[in-house]
């Protein structure tokens, strides 16, 4: 299970397992790194048997009742290669965890194919915050039928729907961050916590990087503020301050910041075709929070009133795009941006599966939601072949215009999913 540092990948881990399997055992490894070492020199699975059975001898009973958790599973990157013929000997069950697994999986180029399942984890998504707040299942089933229907909401739920939206542009989806504001509705915890997460982000760099560490650290902490700026994307001349980098030359810290979960990469394209991933191009990088609270709180501090009552001195479409973005992510999308010098520039695009072809996402924060030129530019272009697209605002009303562009309140971007068309088609 592969996932940022406090998304909560060890914590769901132990609840399922303890209640599958009789007898469960977790190994922190990272701890085993700083202490006894057990695991540092296992080479073959009846070397790692024995140093296991040391400890947990008596819970090694037969697959079917016995679980193992690696736990930090980075901190011993030659167990990532054993966990093939581990699963090849089908003594036990294997689940495997850690806060920069990502970055080791990248560095690591002996783990055998199909040796291991990579399982992705984020924070917890807007549909999940609203479980976490008492939202009923059978409403949010209703909710995506009404998505799919294109119907729109009556002015109460609207409301309703919208205020949550904007406790999650606080709160984001960090577990602990929820907790905090499920059980106090405090401000200065949750964004204690947030700003504990956001320093253990920039510290872990230092850690696992000591080569790339200040260049990684500067490329973060630049994030909000390029998402302040029209085109939002990451200038290689600043991050150095020296004129005539180029973009490059920063691979190491992108894949750094993206491959540990703390940042979403989203690449430009000027001439789409499906599937983009042919299109792409990292010259003309965005990079968001992997968290949308965590963003908000160094906007806006412990002062949520811009959020709240909707400040008109104060353009929220940073925390909106930040928040699509990390739902987008987090339904399996891999993500894009249309840039053009000529047409304009549109803010997400994704692969549509369903029409294979690719659907542009415009973004709103205003009353303005209708004014979108580079989307208009995009989906006249024929040789795109490109049908329909999207624009999600603030606003209660459902409706598709003549260019084919269904508006939506943002609180819909919940239930678009990648294959949710042909799904459709097969049932």
């Amino acid at each position: 299970m592969d996932g940022a540092r406090q998304v909560g990948k060890s914590f769901i881990i132990r609840h399922v397992s303890k209640k599958l399997f009789k007898n469960y055992i977790e190994v922190n490894l990272l701890e085993d790194s700083l202490s006894e070492r057990r695991f540092e020199r296992v080479g073959s699975v009846n070397d790692f048997y024995f140093q296991l059975s040391m400890v947990y001898g008596d819970l090694m009973d037969s697959r079917e009742n016995t679980l193992i958790f690696l736990d930090e599973i980075q901190a011993y990157p030659h167990l990532l290669t054993l966990l093939k013929f581990l699963r090849e000997d089908n003594k036990f069950t294997y689940i495997a965890s850690g806060s920069l697994l990502g970055v080791t999986l990248a560095r690591t180029s002996s783990i055998p194919m199909g040796g291991i399942e990579i399982l992705p984890m984020y924070p917890l998504d807007f549909e999940e915050f609203l479980l976490a707040n008492g939202f009923n299942r059978a409403a949010i089933q209703r909710l995506k039928a009404d998505f799919a229907n294109r119907k729109q909401q009556d002015e109460t739920t609207h409301r309703n729907l919208m205020d949550l939206f904007k406790r999650y542009l606080i709160v984001g989806g960090m577990p602990d961050a929820v907790n905090s504001f499920v059980e106090t509705r405090n401000v200065a915890k949750i964004r204690k916590v947030q700003s504990e997460i956001h320093e253990f982000y920039a510290t872990d760099a230092s850690k696992y990087d000591q080569e790339n560490r200040l260049k990684i650290r500067r490329i973060y902490d630049m994030v909000p503020s390029n998402l302040g700026n029209k085109k939002k994307r990451v200038v290689a001349s600043k991050i150095d301050n020296k004129k005539g980098a180029v973009m490059s030359k920063y691979s190491d810290e992108f894949d750094y910041l993206t491959n540990s979960g703390i940042a979403l990469e989203v690449d430009a394209v000027s001439a789409p075709k499906f599937p983009l991933l042919e299109s792409g191009t990292k010259n003309l990088l965005k990079l968001y929070m992997n968290d949308v609270g965590i963003l908000s709180n160094i906007l806006y501090g412990m002062n949520p009133k811009a959020i709240l009552d909707d400040e008109r001195s104060i353009n929220l479409g940073t925390l909106y795009e930040n928040m699509v973005a990390c739902e987008l992510k987090a339904h399996g999308f891999r993500l894009f941006y249309y840039d053009n010098r000529d047409r304009g520039e549109v803010d997400f695009l994704v692969d549509d599966y369903a029409d294979l072809s690719c659907l542009p996402i415009e973004v709103k924060s205003g009353k303005d939601y209708y004014i979108h030129r580079a989307l208009n530019n995009f989906l006249e272009t024929k040789d795109y072949n490109v049908r329909k697209g999207i624009v999600f605002s603030n606003e209660r009303k459902v409706f598709t215009d003549e260019k084919n562009i269904t508006y939506m309140p943002i609180y819909y971007v919940m239930f678009v999913e990648p294959y949710a068309g042909i799904f459709q088609v097969l049932l």
